[in-house]
C-alpha cells in the first residue's frame, strides 16, 4: 500500500464514518500525435503512475461530500441541488451531474481525494479526477457502464461545467490504459489497439519547463479554427471530408494560395503528425526504438516550426536532448506554450541527463525545471 493510499484512506476515516472504497486515477502521456485528437487523428497515449486516490462511500443520504487533501478545502451540496460552480469544484461536479443525465441511480456519498500530479504539468490531472470519480460512482452505485461509456461521459463532463471544449485523449487513456502499452487511438471513430513499450534499458523522463505563457488558451482555439478553415478550403474542391483522407502533405499544395501561408502550415503539420503516429506505433511493434525516438524529434520540428505551439524554454529543452547521447527521441507533450517534454532516456544515464539539463536550463533562463521518472500503469481501477 503506497502513500498516497494510507493518506486518503486515514483522512477519510477522521471525517466519516463509513468504510470506504479505494480507487486509482491515472494521469497520461502522449508519446507523439499532439494537437490532432481533434481533427479526427490517431494519438499514442499511455496510462502513468501517477495520478489521483480516491477514498468514497454512499452516506445514505442526498448529501454529497468531497474533501480535496491537496487544497485543504471541503464543499457539500444535495444532489438535486447539483449545478455549475467554481474552479476545481466544476470537473467533480460535473461527472455528478452527467449521471444524472443518464438518470442513473446516484445518491448521496463521501469522497476524500488526493495525487501526485504535478501542477501544469499536462499529465492531465483533470481526466484522472474525473475518471476516478466516474469510475467509482460506476462502481459503488451499480451502474454498469462500461469503461469506454465512462471515458466518453467524462469528455461529456468536462466540456459542460469546466467548459474546456477538449478532445478524448486523456479520458480514453485514463480509462483504457494498460501497463507497458501505449495505445493507437483513433479519434474518429474511438476505436484503438495495444501496442507493446518495450523500452530495452530506456526510461521516460518529463522536464517540466516550469512556464505556461499566456498564449496557451486563446492559441489553441485560434489552431482549432485555423484547421477548420483550412479542410473547409479542401472540402469545397475534393470529396476529402477529413485530414485523414489526405495521403501526403503535398496533396495540399493546390490550396496553398487560398488558404494562405499560416493555414498551410498548420494543414501540413496535421497530416505529417497523422502519418507519424501510425508510422510510430509500427516501429514499437518492430521495437525499433531509436526509429521511433527519431520520429518524436520530427513531431517537435513540426509542433515548433509549423503549429507554432513551442516556446523559447521548449525549443530549448529539446534541442539540449537532442545533443545528449542519452536521449534516443525528445518533444514538446501537450497544449505547448510551456508545460513538459517527453523524453526517452538511457536508464544508466538519467541522473546524468536530468543534472545536467536542469543546470543548463537555469543557467539559461534563471528557472529551476522539474524532473519526473514516470512508468506506464493501467486504467482506472478500485485498490481496496
Amino acid at each position: 500500500m503506497n502513500d498516497l493510499t494510507q493518506k486518503v484512506q486515514q483522512v477519510f476515516a477522521e471525517k466519516f464514518s463509513a468504510t470506504p472504497s479505494i480507487y486509482f486515477s491515472p494521469g497520461r502521456i502522449n508519446l507523439i500525435g499532439e494537437h490532432i485528437d481533434y481533427n479526427d487523428g490517431y494519438v499514442l497515449p499511455a496510462a502513468i503512475d501517477k495520478g489521483v486516490y480516491f477514498a468514497i462511500a454512499p452516506n445514505k443520504s442526498d448529501l454529497v461530500n468531497f474533501y480535496a487533501i491537496d487544497f485543504d478545502e471541503s464543499f457539500s451540496v444535495k444532489i438535486a441541488e447539483i449545478k455549475k460552480d467554481s474552479s476545481w469544484k466544476n470537473y467533480l461536479l460535473s461527472v455528478v451531474n452527467e449521471f444524472l443525465i443518464l438518470k442513473q441511480n446516484i445518491r448521496g456519498f463521501d469522497c476524500v481525494l488526493s495525487g501526485d500530479i504535478p501542477q501544469g504539468s499536462g499529465m492531465s490531472s483533470s481526466a484522472a479526477v474525473e475518471g476516478g470519480l466516474a469510475y467509482a460512482l460506476d462502481d459503488i452505485f451499480d451502474c454498469n457502464l462500461d469503461p469506454v461509456t465512462l471515458a466518453l461521459l467524462c469528455q461529456r463532463a468536462e466540456h459542460n461545467f469546466p467548459a474546456v471544449n477538449c478532445g478524448i485523449m486523456d479520458q480514453f487513456a485514463n480509462m483504457m490504459g494498460k501497463r507497458d502499452h501505449v495505445i493507437l487511438l483513433d479519434c474518429k471513430n474511438i476505436t484503438h489497439r495495444y501496442f507493446p513499450l518495450q523500452l530495452e534499458g530506456h526510461e521516460i523522463i518529463l522536464v517540466n519547463s516550469k512556464v505556461s505563457h499566456s498564449l496557451a488558451s486563446s492559441a489553441y482555439n485560434e489552431r482549432r479554427r485555423q484547421c477548420e478553415e483550412g479542410l473547409k478550403i479542401i472540402k469545397e474542391a475534393t470529396a476529402v471530408q477529413s485530414f485523414r483522407d489526405i495521403a501526403t502533405w503535398e496533396d495540399l499544395l493546390p490550396f496553398k494560395d487560398k488558404m494562405g501561408d499560416i493555414v498551410f502550415k498548420r494543414c501540413k503539420y496535421v497530416v505529417q503528425e497523422m502519418k507519424r503516429t501510425v508510422e510510430a506505433a509500427d516501429l514499437l511493434q518492430q521495437q525499433k526504438l531509436y526509429e521511433f525516438g527519431q520520429l518524436m524529434y520530427e513531431a517537435h520540428e513540426g509542433l515548433s516550426k509549423l503549429y507554432e505551439v513551442s516556446c523559447a524554454e521548449l525549443d530549448f529543452l529539446v534541442e539540449f536532448a537532442t545533443q545528449h547521447p542519452a536521449v534516443i527521441g525528445a518533444r514538446l507533450m501537450g497544449g505547448g506554450f510551456g508545460g513538459c517534454t517527453i523524453n526517452i532516456v538511457h536508464n544508466s544515464l538519467v541522473d546524468e541527463f536530468s543534472s545536467k539539463i536542469k543546470n543548463a536550463y537555469l543557467a539559461k533562463f534563471t528557472i529551476a525545471a522539474e524532473i519526473y521518472r514516470v512508468k506506464t500503469s493501467d486504467g482506472t481501477g478500485k485498490l481496496l
